[in-house]
């Protein structure tokens, strides 16, 4: 489980502004809707929160997401209220506010909304590699919109040396600026595996393979399991890719490389990585991990 940091704070000083340049604002990927707040004459756009489905956020980590959140007050009494989210598939974690009252600082631009509460602050820690981060609110009411920060962190530089996965996933040979790098084809029936001593880390990066009539932006999902049992899941996209092409002419083209990470603890452990939508064509892999632990490679 990644390490989660949470904090809470009810000022408006704190997010009145995107602190720093590798600070953004991210837009959930399912947005239908959005709220826009005027806080200090400064007009700063949010996103409801639902109760029976969630709010996607997705990010290339390594990073921090700030996450600023804010009831719709219809009256003058405090209110509780509770987030609900998960990174990549993993356990429920949930941030409780209590007794927030209005801020008389902020208003909604639509005034029928009512009146935003105070804000309740809360940070992720996201490792690297793609991460899928889902939102819920507790109950129906109150009303919830949050607005998304994402801080990017520089990581220790790490020699990282491929490895294979245990037969019988087919070798595919990409080009990329030149260079000529081994992926491995998986599908739903060949699913990938990798069996591998920690504690180390693995880096997996997807290429989904594109056929001639899929266009645009590409979602699709796969699940991490280890020693037999659900770790993660993870919802991509991908697009194809501008400088990557297959060395042998396939009538496919490779998309954009999708990592994820996989902190393996101590011990013997198997690794299956397999697709999720049947729809879907076959995804190509290349596995890494770090140099100095080639001696626990098996």
């Amino acid at each position: 489980m990644k390490s989660l940091l949470v904090i809470f704070m009810f000022t408006v000083f704190s997010f009145s502004a995107v602190a720093g340049s590798n600070t953004k604002a991210i837009k959930p990927k399912n947005a239908t809707s959005k709220t826009t707040i005027i806080i200090w004459g400064k007009s700063r756009t949010y996103y409801p929160l639902t109760y029976n489905h969630s709010t996607m956020i997705t990010v290339k980590g390594p990073g921090t997401l700030k996450v600023i959140t804010r009831e719709r007050i219809q009256s003058q009494n405090p209110l509780d209220y509770i987030v609900y989210y998960t990174v990549n598939g993993e356990q429920k974690n949930n941030v409780d506010f209590n007794n927030i009252h209005r801020d008389n600082k902020a208003s909604f631009k639509d005034s029928k909304l009512g009146f935003p509460g105070r804000a309740g602050i809360f940070s992720i820690e996201l490792g690297r590699g793609e991460n899928s981060i889902e939102f819920w609110r507790s109950n129906e009411k109150p009303l919830i919109d949050a607005r998304f920060l994402f801080t990017e962190t520089k990581e220790k530089k790490i020699k990282w040396v491929s490895m294979s996965p245990l037969f019988p996933n087919e070798p595919v040979s990409l080009v990329t600026n030149e260079e000529v790098y081994t992926y491995y084809r998986y599908t739903e029936t060949k699913p990938l595996r990798v069996k591998v001593i920690g504690p180390t880390t693995l880096r997996v990066l997807n290429r989904i393979e594109n056929h001639y009539q899929m266009k645009g932006r590409i979602i699709y999902r796969i699940q991490v399991k280890e020693d037999k049992a659900v770790m993660n899941t993870y919802q991509l996209s991908s697009v194809r890719s501008d400088v990557t092409v297959y060395k042998k002419g396939c009538g496919k083209t490779p998309g954009k490389a999708n990592e994820i990470v996989i902190s393996v603890p101590g011990g013997t452990h198997l690794y299956q990585i397999s697709p999720l939508d049947k729809d879907k064509n076959s995804i190509l892999a290349r596995i890494l991990f770090p140099k100095n632990d080639v001696k626990l490679k098996e």
